[in-house]
């Protein structure tokens, strides 16, 4: 299992199949972005591109420019609409033309500087141009820090669903800033609590007890980022392809709100606030399913409503257009829905026995207040 060593930054090492690399955790880390990228993630290439959105790029794509220039690196910056609907395929090709253009080959890298949504598309065109280029992640969202960045998905949404063109690519390294999160707008900052939530659910309750306080809780933002990252990490570790079951775990809340957020059209609901309602159905479910005490269910909906997440659905959202959306989610195989249960607060499980049915009344009880 990775050994988190406390520090500025706080040091991961994860330690894969096929690959290996460090996640840092500090504040005020941008400013040497390429002496870390050179020593921590051993790349030598002289030539990158920087990936941003049109929100994280006039914050911070200067400073990490500025530090690869400064090294010798020519780094040249693409930006993309800020928001879900730039995680798609006319945008991978737009940044793999954009790579292309500026004289990119194999040897160069890339470096993903923002959100999800710009590690998920960064990540997959790194996985792909040249037949794949290293990259590292430097994410500048709660729930990219706690969760997108750390295991290697990368992909793109489609019409018929999250997610379901992508790769497998781990990161060289991921840097993760939480100097950023200062800037992040408070629905922003509030939507990343939903994974943080979710792994304390999964993982360790005593995480509830950490952010109870939504009012105090940006006072030690490095010890709680590095919290959640070393129990993602244990997990990838654990189960890097989603093979042994493990790694589903983190699908907590993910298959109802997968559903929520592509019937919502992507850009009505934030990642993390389609989660939280899916975190509520799928602990109603597992109160319902798997013996879960009601108190500890509610425990997760008092929490998520303290950072102002959504835990009832709005009435134009058709059920049936949530079941349609959810339908083409990874988590079904040949037909039957993987769909992960509490047993209790840090005691997470597979079950094959939720049906359809279950999923409709769930999807109908968030509307219940």
């Amino acid at each position: 299992m990775p050994l988190l060593t406390p520090g500025n930054p706080y040091r991961l090492d994860l330690q894969l199949t096929h690959d290996a690399y460090p996640v840092l955790i500090g504040e005020d880390l941008l400013a040497g972005t390429a002496e870390l990228i050179r020593t921590e993630a051993k790349l030598t290439g002289n030539r990158a591109v920087v990936v941003s959105d049109s929100h994280v790029a006039p914050l911070y794509a200067e400073t990490v420019l500025k530090s690869l220039t400064d090294d010798g690196v020519d780094a040249v910056l693409i930006t993309v609409p800020a928001g879900e609907a730039s995680k798609s395929m006319p945008q991978v090709t737009d940044v793999c033309r954009g790579m292309l253009q500026a004289g990119l080959d194999r040897k160069s890298f890339l470096v993903a500087l923002g959100g999800g949504v710009v590690g998920d598309l960064a990540g997959f065109a790194a996985a792909i141009f040249q037949r794949g280029i290293p990259y590292v992640q430097i994410p500048t969202t709660i729930v990219s820090q706690v969760d997108s960045s750390v295991g290697g998905k990368t992909g793109v949404n489609t019409p018929e669903g999250k997610n379901l063109v992508g790769a497998f690519h781990q990161p060289a390294l991921v840097l993760a800033d939480t100097a950023t999160l200062s800037t992040l707008p408070d629905r922003e900052f509030h939507e990343g609590f939903a994974e943080i939530i979710k792994h304390a659910a999964i993982r360790d309750a005593s995480l509830l007890d950490l952010v109870s306080d939504p009012q105090s809780i940006r006072q030690d933002l490095v010890d709680l980022i590095a919290r959640n990252v070393a129990i993602k990490g244990r997990i990838v570790e654990e189960d890097e392809f989603e093979t042994s079951g493990s790694r589903a775990l983190l699908n907590f809340g993910h298959t109802i709100g997968h559903g929520v957020e592509a019937a919502g059209g992507y850009g009505r609901f934030f990642h993390g606030e389609a989660i939280s309602l899916g975190l509520v159905a799928a602990t109603r479910l597992s109160i319902e399913l798997a013996g879960l005490d009601p108190e500890a269910g509610q425990r997760i909906t008092d929490c998520l409503a303290a950072y102002h997440l959504p835990t009832f659905l709005p009435e134009d959202l058709a059920t049936d257009d949530i079941l349609s959306a959810l339908a083409q989610d990874k988590k079904f195989e040949s037909g039957l829905i993987r769909f992960v249960l509490l047993r209790s607060l840090g005691d997470a499980f597979v079950s094959k026995e939720v049906t359809i049915t279950h999923l409709r009344a769930a999807i109908e009880g968030l509307r219940r207040r």
